[in-house]
């Protein structure tokens, strides 16, 4: 096999094709065309060189020796992660129904007849790398607004649809483990005033701020931190017991302590401070998550009617 070092955002092509003189005409015109060229004179070589440089197309011969192109075509696919990546164009010298059904059906996107016509193999090489390229563009698109669909635009973080879906998720995983999920709900106290008096854009800000230090606080655990609506946020903690749920919800809270967010409206203290409600319990398939939250809510309902700037744990005797 031979390899050409492909320079960046450059089109790499690799042939597979058992004679030299094929490999070299085929090179030469594709060159001439701008693209990069990877030679290889084998499936074996074919699979190997794919898996380290996953080329923009692969022209393959159909007949070869050993493993055939059929045979390479489909072990391809395996490796392929996209039906728009890497897409094989199928080289063969037979033209019968039989063999163009196998090419497709080993997962060809096309194929050209030898003798080659090079103006045919030309325009089918740029149209199936323009289609592979343009695919690969709408498929990041489409993770974008994915993602944005899933994320709160002013904090950065998990939206309600969300942390809807991640609890949902969490809530069936405790259910068959019989593990516990916990779930701090937590707001900012007196935040209408500050709004009041800072205005809205000093309100998006200071939310800002207290999202970006409570994700520093809780790190890379395997929690979700949401926003559940206004000024107020939830944090998801499976497999966690009541203990540590509190712990997490105190250290959340002296994190936005020592930020001293001024809040000259606060009837507590002179900053920003938070109030926090926590729940823990082992999921039961016969309720919905809304269980959980709500006992959280109610411990959220104490913390702020007994004082606020607190974590306030939910007690085995509440429930709805």
């Amino acid at each position: 096999m031979k390899l050409v070092n492909p320079l960046p955002n450059t089109p790499v092509i690799l042939t597979v094709d058992d004679d030299m003189a094929t490999r070299k005409m085929i090179g030469r015109n594709l060159r001439s065309e701008g693209y990069k060229i990877v030679e290889a004179t084998n499936g074996n070589d074919c699979l190997e060189i794919y898996s380290r440089l996953q080329p923009d197309i692969i022209l393959l011969d159909a007949i070869m020796p050993g493993m055939d192109g059929f045979e390479c075509c489909q072990r391809l696919q395996e490796l392929i992660t996209s039906p728009f990546v890497s897409p094989v164009l199928m080289i063969t010298g037979l033209d019968d129904e039989t063999s163009v059904d196998r090419a497709f059906n080993a997962g060809a996107a096309d194929f050209v007849t030898k003798p080659i016509h090079w103006p045919v193999l030309l325009q089918r090489v740029k149209r199936l790398i323009y289609q592979s390229h343009l695919y690969q563009e709408l498929e990041i698109a489409n993770q974008e607004l994915a993602r944005l669909a899933m994320e709160d635009s002013l904090t950065g973080i998990a939206n309600r649809r969300r942390m809807d879906e991640y609890l949902e998720q969490a809530w069936e995983r405790s259910t068959e483990e019989r593990s516990l999920l916990g779930v701090i709900l937590y707001d900012i106290d007196f935040f209408k005033g500050y709004n009041d008096t800072y205005g809205h854009l000093a309100g998006d800000f200071c939310l800002q701020q207290v999202t970006e230090a409570i994700k520093n606080s809780l790190g890379q655990q395997n929690h979700l931190l949401a926003r559940y609506g206004g000024e107020e946020f939830v944090v998801i903690l499976p497999e966690i017991d009541s203990s540590n749920g509190l712990a997490i919800a105190e250290e959340i809270r002296k994190t936005i302590n020592d930020l001293e967010i001024p809040h000259k409206m606060s009837a507590i203290t002179h900053h920003i401070t938070l109030s926090l409600g926590v729940a823990v319990m082992v999921a039961q398939a016969e309720h919905s998550p809304l269980r959980l939250l709500a006992k959280a809510d109610y411990a959220l309902y104490q913390a702020k009617t007994t004082g606020r700037n607190q974590s306030v744990l939910a007690t085995s005797t509440f429930d709805i």
